[in-house]
C-alpha cells in the first residue's frame, strides 16, 4: 500500500490544507474577521504503522479529504482547518500525545482512535481535558457495559458490536437450515469475544440450533496461525464466524486456503472484512462469503455523489479501494463542522465555547461517505452500515459483494442506558 499522501502531517508537524476561504454554508450568519484570521486546529490521533497502520492510514485519507472540501468551501464558521497528526499506539503514549494536543498545541478538536483498548483509557483523560474529542472507531466501553454513561466533551462511534449483530443476521437470513455445527476464529481481546457471544446469542434468539465445535482465540496481531486453522479444519464445521479485522485476516484466508479448509461446503461470516478487502484476493478468498463493509461500501450501486466523488479520487491519487475507516473520519469532521456552525449560528456570530460546541454537537446530522448519520445526545453515532455475500463476477482481483444487505445503526446497537446482551432479548429485530 502507498505509503500517506505527503498533505498528511508527520508527527509535530502542523499540516495547513489547501482550500480558500471561500462562501459561507447557506442560512449561516456572517462570521467575525477576528475569527477568520485565525485558523481552526484539529488533532488527530491515529495509527500510522503495525497492524492497524493500513487502517490509520485510511481514516488520515477521509480526514484530508473532508478537510480540504471544508476549506474550499471557506472553512468552518469562517475559519480555516489545520491538522496536527499524532501517532496512536499503546494507551500510555496516546494519552501522552492527547495531552499534547490540548495542553501544547493548543488545538479546538481531538479526532482519530481506532483501538478499543485505547479509546477506554483515553476517555476520562479527554473529559478532564475539557476538550471535544471524537473517535472514529472504538469504543470506550468495557464490553458493552458503559463506563462513562454521560460523556460531556466525549463522542464515540457506533458500538463495536454493530457489525457483529448485523453480520449474524445475514447469516440466519441467507444460511438458516444450511449449517447444524459452527465454529469461530476471534481475537482474544473483547471485541473478539463480544463478536462471537453476540452471534451465538443471536442463533438462541432465533431460534437456530448450532453446535460449537470449536473455538480459537488467536492473540491479536498473532501472523501465524497454522494451528488455529489445523482445529478449525480438524473440527469439521458447517460455518465458521471469525471477526478477525487485521494484518492477521489476510493471513488467515490464505492459510485456511492452503490447508484445504476453503474448499469444501463450509460457509463463512466475517463481520470485519471489509477493513482487509483488497488484499482478500480472489485467488484464495471463495464467493459465498458473508463480509462486513460496514459504514462505507466502496463498490454501491447508486452511491451518492459525494460517495462516488471520494471513490474516484481515492483511487486516482492512492491506486487502491477505501474501506470505513475513511467513512468514520469524514464523518467525525463533519458531525464537527455541524456542531460548531450550529453553535456560532446561536450566538449571533460570536465564537462559541467548547462546552457549546460539545452541546450543539449533540443531534447532529451528517451525510457521510457512507450515507445518512446523526450524533446522539449520548454522544454515541448511528450510521449506515452494509453486509453482504461476495461474488468474483466483478473487475478486481478481489471479490465485492453480489448481494447487499442494508441496515440503519438504529437497528444494530443498543439504545442509550440499555444492557446490551438485555437489549438482544428483547429488541424488535428484523432480518
Amino acid at each position: 500500500m502507498e505509503k500517506p499522501t505527503k498533505n498528511i502531517a508527520t508527527r509535530r508537524k502542523v499540516l495547513k490544507a489547501v482550500g480558500g476561504l471561500g462562501l459561507l454554508g447557506s442560512g449561516l450568519v456572517s462570521f467575525p474577521a477576528i475569527a477568520q484570521n485565525r485558523p481552526l486546529r484539529i488533532g488527530i490521533i491515529a495509527p500510522k504503522a503495525g497492524i492497524a497502520g493500513t487502517i490509520g492510514e485510511c481514516g488520515l485519507r477521509g480526514t484530508q479529504f473532508a478537510v480540504d472540501k471544508i476549506n474550499a468551501g471557506g472553512g468552518i464558521a469562517g475559519r480555516k482547518v489545520e491538522l496536527i497528526v499524532e501517532e496512536e499506539t499503546n494507551a500510555k503514549d496516546s494519552i501522552e500525545r492527547l495531552r499534547k494536543l490540548v495542553l501544547q498545541d493548543k488545538v479546538d478538536c481531538v479526532q482519530g482512535i481506532v483501538s478499543s483498548g485505547v479509546s477506554l483509557a483515553m476517555g476520562p483523560s479527554a473529559e478532564e481535558l475539557k476538550t471535544v474529542t471524537m473517535y472514529w472507531d472504538g469504543t470506550t466501553q468495557d464490553g458493552v457495559r458503559e463506563t462513562m454513561a454521560k460523556p460531556r466533551y466525549l463522542f464515540r462511534s457506533t458500538d463495536n458490536e454493530c457489525e457483529a449483530v448485523m453480520a449474524s443476521l445475514v447469516a440466519i437470513k441467507h444460511f438458516k437450515g444450511k449449517f447444524a455445527t459452527i465454529a469461530g476464529i476471534n481475537p482474544d481481546y473483547s471485541y473478539g469475544r463480544n463478536n462471537w457471544a453476540a452471534f451465538l446469542a443471536l442463533l438462541k434468539r432465533f431460534g437456530v440450533q448450532a453446535k460449537v465445535v470449536a473455538e480459537q482465540w488467536p492473540k491479536v496481531g498473532t501472523l501465524d496461525l497454522s494451528s488455529h486453522v489445523g482445529a478449525l479444519k480438524a473440527a469439521k464445521p458447517d460455518l465458521i464466524f471469525s471477526s478477525l479485522l487485521f494484518a492477521d485476516l489476510p493471513v488467515f484466508m490464505q492459510t485456511a486456503f492452503g490447508a484445504g479448509l476453503m474448499q469444501g461446503g463450509t460457509k463463512f461470516v466475517f463481520p470485519a472484512a471489509g477493513f482487509q478487502h483488497t488484499l482478500l484476493k480472489k485467488s484464495f478468498t471463495p464467493e459465498g462469503m458473508i463480509f462486513g463493509h460496514n459504514t462505507l461500501y466502496f463498490d454501491l450501486p447508486n452511491a451518492s455523489p459525494i460517495q462516488k466523488e471520494f471513490v474516484s479520487m481515492y483511487v486516482d491519487r492512492y491506486k487502491d479501494y477505501p474501506h470505513w475507516e475513511a467513512d468514520r473520519a469524514y464523518f467525525a469532521m463533519q458531525a464537527y463542522k455541524g456542531g460548531v456552525e450550529k453553535a456560532v449560528k446561536a450566538k449571533n456570530g460570536s465564537w462559541p465555547t467548547m462546552e457549546e460546541v460539545a452541546a450543539s454537537i449533540e443531534g447532529i446530522k451528517v451525510d457521510s461517505l457512507g450515507g445518512p448519520g446523526m450524533m446522539r445526545t449520548d454522544h454515541i453515532a448511528e450510521q449506515t452500515f452494509y453486509q453482504g455475500i461476495t461474488t468474483h463476477n466483478n473487475k478486481y482481483d478481489f471479490p465485492t459483494l453480489g448481494v447487499v444487505d442494508k441496515k440503519f445503526s438504529d437497528q444494530l446497537q443498543k439504545p442509550p442506558g440499555m444492557d446490551f446482551w438485555k437489549w438482544l432479548e428483547t429488541a424488535k429485530i428484523s432480518l
